[in-house]
């Protein structure tokens, strides 16, 4: 990962504009090629980024990030303040929590309960990156990558992109590789952003894979 601390401006050319006034900032890039731009303030959230996989070319005082769709973060550097690179090593990944890491075993007994003729391939299949929950092959025999959450949040979309990103470039699998992000409940903004970069959403009832009654009783 490199880290670097800079005063900047940036600018977002894609499908609309964006631009960012200068401004001290930190640039992260990451590993699997992913370009993100935070401010001291939001948590964790960046102010603006370009997921991978994407292309960095490096000018005098500019840097210029583009992505498959050909969109762009240009990145004006006025003073760098700091620049380190530091290897991170391999990922041992997100412990579950108990429903989760349940819900993951349930669905892949039934991976019909995501989608109607979808088979199991394996569980944890490793993308380099980390593992995606489920690896599974849908009814025309196209790959498909589920990732489970208890509740589908803006970061389990960009997981699930990152995993998309690897798996596209894996010869051993049928192409093209396309997504679905399971969980209990999802928000509107995963949802959003889900359907923006053609991510399928469901969600299951855990008591109903387990074969129980609705948490919640109903009238009929």
């Amino acid at each position: 990962m490199r880290l670097v601390i800079a005063r900047c401006s940036v600018d977002y050319v894609g499908r609309l504009t964006a631009h960012l006034p200068s401004a001290v900032r930190l640039l992260l890039v990451k590993a699997d090629g992913s370009v993100s731009i935070h401010a001291d303030g939001r948590a964790y959230k960046p102010l603006n980024w370009m997921s991978p996989p994407c292309v960095i070319a490096e000018a005098d005082g500019v840097w210029r990030v583009t992505n498959r769709a050909d969109e762009q973060l240009l990145i004006t550097l006025e003073e760098i303040m700091h620049d380190s690179s530091h290897d991170l090593g391999v990922d041992p990944g997100l412990q579950k929590d108990g429903v989760e890491a349940h819900l993951q075993v349930l669905l892949a007994e039934r991976p019909d309960a995501i989608q109607e003729g979808l088979t199991l391939v394996r569980r944890e299949y490793e993308t380099g990156i980390g593992p995606v929950d489920l690896l599974c092959r849908d009814a025309d025999g196209a790959s498909v990558a589920v990732e489970v959450k208890r509740k589908g949040e803006i970061d389990g979309v960009e997981q699930l992109t990152r995993y998309l990103a690897r798996l596209q470039d894996d010869p051993f699998l049928p192409h093209p590789v396309r997504g679905i992000l399971v969980a209990q409940s999802i928000t509107p903004q995963a949802r959003l952003l889900a359907t923006d970069r053609g991510l399928g959403c469901v969600t299951v009832d855990y008591d109903a894979l387990r074969g129980l009654a609705p948490a919640i009783p109903t009238l009929f």
